[in-house]
């Protein structure tokens, strides 16, 4: 299994950023997926997550209203549209995958079997 996050970047505080999330090796279709991500010297947070069929969407308190995941799985992608971007955004975020049916483990990380490389996004002040 790989997934294989990009769209990370530099951007002034307000700006926008697409991240993608490339997944092979599963059946992407029957995996919910989510979004975390890790400040320096900080844990990783759940940011976002998303039902396998897309129909049903969590976030986080942080980024509720600003973000937003969806996926598509006919291309085995899922993405997270971040906008009002803040300094206190930046942070490695990382995709991965669950099998679990139940949507209150999505907000945990030890709920994911799969996990991408990380993508460093960098929001200046």
């Amino acid at each position: 299994v790989q997934l294989q996050a990009s769209g990370g970047g530099l951007v002034p505080a307000g700006g926008s950023l697409r991240l993608s999330c490339a997944a092979s090796g599963l059946i992407f279709s029957s995996y919910a997926m989510g979004w975390f991500r890790q400040a320096a010297g900080k844990e990783r947070e759940f940011v976002a997550a998303i039902s396998w069929s897309g129909g049903s969407s969590y976030y986080a308190d942080s980024v509720n209203g600003r973000f937003t995941i969806f996926r598509d799985n006919a291309k085995n992608t899922v993405s997270l549209q971040m906008n009002s971007l803040k300094p206190e955004d930046t942070a490695v975020y990382y995709c991965a995958a669950t099998p679990r049916y139940d949507s209150g483990g999505w907000y945990k990380a030890a709920s994911y079997a799969y996990w991408g490389q990380g993508t460093q996004v960098t929001v200046s002040s």
